[in-house]
């Protein structure tokens, strides 16, 4: 299973955006905590970061799911406090990140809270690789043509077998 979800990361087919991020480390030392560079991949559930971006094993991996993201300026006191963003979720660890440039930020964040609504909405992804299981040239769906010109005829008085519209006034030549 391991396996199968760092092959995922790397697929660039499931890749939604990656690049280079300094990743604050979770323990904090005496000078303070440290930013390191990681290569960051996020995934349509996943986000992995890596120690480069030529790394097979990921230094860290968690869901998306759930988590938020915002811009968190605070998180720095130098010139690169626009480009800092976090991911949150309650009862979780928050994960802090500083992108390149603060477009890269704002990207980023864009990216995970877009992936987010996509998750939270109830709808059934349309996988692209699927080919469409009719052809309108070979249609043999005839039954619900008629029954529907059947509705529409049943409306005009007129016969079901009927495909003329016959206009007031002018009466079909008998002879």
């Amino acid at each position: 299973l391991e396996e199968i979800a760092l092959r995922a990361a790397q697929d660039p087919g499931s890749v939604l955006k990656q690049g280079y991020l300094e990743k604050r480390s979770r323990d904090h030392s005496f000078f303070g905590s440290e930013w390191q560079k990681r290569w960051c991949v996020l995934n349509r559930k996943t986000f992995y970061y890596y120690a480069n971006e030529k790394s097979k094993q990921p230094k860290g991996t968690f869901s998306i799911e759930q988590y938020s993201a915002r811009l968190a300026f605070h998180l720095r006191k130098d010139s690169r406090r626009r480009c800092c963003f976090e991911l949150t979720c309650p009862g979780k660890r928050t994960y802090e990140f500083t992108a390149p440039s603060p477009a890269e930020a704002e990207d980023w964040v864009d990216q995970i809270q877009f992936l987010m609504k996509d998750l939270s909405s109830h709808t059934i992804p349309y996988d692209e690789d699927e080919e469409e299981l009719y052809n309108d040239v070979e249609s043999s769906d005839s039954m619900t043509t008629t029954s529907h010109n059947t509705t529409l005829n049943q409306d005009d008085g007129m016969e079901e077998d009927d495909i003329y519209e016959v206009f007031p006034g002018k009466q079909p030549n008998n002879e």
